[in-house]
């Protein structure tokens, strides 16, 4: 009972900031800040299976989110005819002859046992497999690239909805991670890390720079929406009278019929950009909750306590009989999918894809500032972890910048202290971020919401 009044209490403040947001700032700011720290909650969601499950230490989030956006850009894009026709089958031939080297290099592994010989025959088969596969690639890629670079120069998508790409995203990143996990899953602690984050560069620049597959820095805009346009709202009917009823006791105290259509033109535009907002609210919220749903089906199964047990003592479950390796896997693939799931969301919301922006050594870490303070373990601790530092990553600069002016009200606004003061308030983000990383390792070592163990 105290857990759930803890929970409740915890979720009660952080929706109430957000309100105050709403009320005192705007609420588009409020719903940004919301929608933000939805996706982030999947984010969360996605380390803390990792992590407080099983105690992977995966610091390759980014490059699982940046996945997630590349299926957003693949399944909503429409296709570029003449790139295909350009160069597509050589891309196609490309990953056929990837496909063939892969398989030979299986069939490789199982048809001779560990030796000298073996490795010859895979290292010929890699490198040989890499030589064909660029002479092939190679004209295509120019090609593609050459069909007007200035709006698209890569081959495009397949033109469906882009909220199928929230699936595709979390096949892309599972797929990834199963790959990496055969491979690096036998590191331990901080070498796992690295191994990773490594990982997650890789990935990332193999984005950033390929331009025919998302234009590269290019970036990729106008991406197809799964809310409705702020203008087409601002030109519908029903939209314009709902806006009107919700405010008719501020228009009605306007009495010049030219001011009272130049107010309602206001609103209709700024309630345009809240209604957008709810529409991705709702549409996250849905995706958080089941996910929700399932990570606490999943921590109190059979499956869970065999999972915190591998994490416990590893040694013990494998004594036991637990296939540890195979267990790990499945973790470290269910984890990086929900991370992918994230990606392809923000980029929902967003509308754009920029490559560039996807950093490992500067939000990685602010993914698992969030699990370590919301208290890894708990998935509500997660969420709320995701809340919390995002709110504060978003609002320390209007905070900062009130709390300067509050200390400086006495002084001149040419004071070199106050002005001084001002400036620095941009770097109050990673001061309140420390303080608050301090204060709950502090007072609360375990998270906000610290993982408590019940049998259900």
């Amino acid at each position: 009972m105290r857990k759930n009044l803890n929970v409740i209490a915890a979720y009660s403040i952080m929706m109430g900031l957000i309100i105050l947001v709403g009320i005192f700032q705007s609420w588009n700011i409020a719903l940004s800040i919301f929608n933000l720290c939805l996706i982030s909650a999947v984010m969360t969601m996605g380390a803390n299976i990792q992590w407080g499950y099983a105690g992977l230490i995966n610091f390759g989030i980014m490059g699982y989110t940046a996945l997630g956006g590349l299926a957003a850009v693949l399944i909503s894009v429409d296709p570029v005819q003449e790139a295909w026709s350009a160069g597509g089958l050589n891309i196609l031939l490309s990953l056929l002859l990837i496909i063939g080297m892969v398989l030979a290099v299986r069939y490789v592994l199982k048809k001779y046992e560990k030796s000298e010989i073996r490795t010859y025959i895979i290292s010929t088969i890699i490198i040989l497999g890499i030589i064909i596969i660029r002479f092939v690639s190679e004209p295509g890629i120019e090609a593609i690239e050459e069909v007007n670079p200035a709006k698209t120069g890569f081959l495009g998508g397949f033109g469906l909805p882009i909220i199928f790409s929230w699936i595709v995203g979390a096949l892309f990143a599972g797929g990834l991670a199963f790959v990496i996990g055969k491979i690096a899953l036998g590191l331990r602690a901080d070498y796992l890390a690295i191994a990773t984050l490594l990982i997650s560069e890789i990935v990332i620049a193999i984005i950033k720079h390929e331009d025919w597959l998302t234009r590269g820095v290019k970036n990729v805009i106008g991406l197809k929406r799964p809310a409705p346009y702020e203008v087409n709202l601002q030109q519908t009917d029903w939209f314009i009278n709902l806006v009107e009823k919700f405010n008719a006791g501020k228009l009605n105290l306007i009495s010049d019929l030219s001011e009272r259509q130049l107010a309602l033109n206001q609103f209709v535009i700024e309630g345009s950009s809240v209604f957008v907002k709810l529409c991705y609210s709702g549409l996250f919220l849905v995706v958080v909750i089941i996910l929700l749903i399932l990570t606490q089906k999943a921590l109190y199964s059979p499956w869970g306590r065999m999972m915190r047990a591998i994490r416990d003592n590893e040694e013990a479950a494998n004594a036991m009989g637990k296939n540890v390796v195979k267990q790990h896997l499945l973790i470290f693939v269910l984890g990086s999918a929900i991370v992918g799931i994230a990606g392809a969301m923000l980029v929902t919301q967003d509308g754009l894809f920029t490559p560039g922006s996807y950093r490992p050594m500067r939000y990685t870490f602010l993914i698992w500032v969030m699990v370590i303070v919301g208290g890894s373990g708990n998935n509500f601790g997660a969420i709320l972890g995701g809340f919390v530092v995002w709110f504060l990553w978003i609002e320390a600069a209007p905070i900062g910048l009130y709390l300067v002016n509050l200390s400086t009200a006495g002084l001149e606004d040419t004071h070199f202290l106050k002005i001084h003061l001002i400036e620095s308030v941009p770097y109050f983000r990673f001061l309140m971020m420390g303080l608050g990383l301090l204060l709950i390792m502090r007072y609360r070592p375990k998270g906000i919401l610290p993982e408590k163990i019940e049998i259900k």
